[in-house]
């Protein structure tokens, strides 16, 4: 079993878009998925809610937003599930921090502009400050570029930006309006547009994702 978290200290990132997705696509794969909404705005619940998709049934919210009540979903979900994807808040340090003590793997998204990479800097640090903690070289972290306008200056220097961060950059997923249209739909993108351009970035993103978690 393996905990993937998403976590970011800034909203408005793609945080729980791409959360939703990779539960699919790593669905696709054959394994069984937990998605864990810890934001206290329940964007991905309210997402799952909208259609009748494979989310409304692998998605779960925490109701009270507590340290205790996530590290007990996450017990009960590792007895069913291969994979627990866990979309955390911007704003509540402590959830995000107790996630990333369970996480195999911390996903940290950041868009394109420059005023995003301040807070990636902050959930780096938190990242860090949790495998320090637990004296491991988990969770292991990894940098998603995420809303990328793929044809201005902004969206191809992205990648090299967070290089320079000093973590592995997995591939990115584009802004793209077929993502905004799947969400209104209350389906993932696999679901709403297989084969497009947008599903194969997902994709892509979970295959990376899931050979690092199954190495």
């Amino acid at each position: 079993m393996a905990i993937v978290v998403i976590a970011g200290r800034k909203g408005g990132i793609g945080k729980s878009t791409i959360a939703g997705n990779l539960a699919a696509e790593f669905a696709a794969m054959g394994e069984t998925v937990a998605a864990l909404d810890a934001d206290p705005q329940h964007s991905l619940a309210a997402w799952a809610k909208q259609g009748d998709g494979m989310l409304l049934q692998c998605v779960e919210k925490l109701d009270r937003g507590s340290p205790s009540e996530l590290h007990a979903k996450v017990r009960a979900a590792q007895k069913t599930a291969d994979i627990v994807v866990i979309d955390t808040p911007p704003g509540m340090q402590d959830i995000a921090y107790q996630a990333m003590l369970a996480a195999d793997l911390v996903l940290l998204p950041c868009g394109p502009s420059p005023l995003d990479l301040f807070p990636l800097k902050e959930a780096l640090g938190l990242a860090l400050k949790a495998r320090a903690e637990r004296r491991s070289k988990k969770p292991r972290i990894r940098f998603v570029p995420s809303k990328v306008l793929k044809n201005t200056n902004l969206g191809r220097d992205l990648s090299s930006s967070l290089e320079k961060l000093g973590k592995k950059v997995l591939p990115g997923i584009g802004q793209r309006i077929v993502v905004a249209e799947a969400v209104m739909s209350g389906l993932t993108v696999r679901e709403y547009a297989p084969g497009s351009t947008a599903q194969v970035e997902f994709e892509e993103l979970a295959k990376a994702v899931h050979k690092i978690v199954r190495r």
